[in-house]
């Protein structure tokens, strides 16, 4: 079983917000697979942080605008 990570992403939203950018849009904007898009966005899988700079590009915003890092509770 895969575990997912802690980073959090806005990806879907601004799709919808960018003129309803499917998923094949952004993954050859990006230069990867659709399937890399779903796993990125689903939370399966954290890009590198190249891959990161690019998604954000291709949206127009900043890094910070599209992933989110939950620190882990400490009990």
């Amino acid at each position: 079983m895969v575990k997912a990570t802690r980073v959090t992403n806005s990806i879907r939203a601004l799709r919808f917000s960018h003129g309803e950018m499917t998923q094949a849009e952004l993954a050859a904007a990006v230069g990867v697979s659709r399937q890399t898009v779903i796993a990125i966005e689903q939370g399966r899988y954290s890009p590198s942080l190249e891959m990161a700079f690019q998604i954000a590009e291709a949206f127009g915003v900043s890094l910070d605008d599209v992933f989110q890092y939950t620190k882990e509770e400490k009990p």
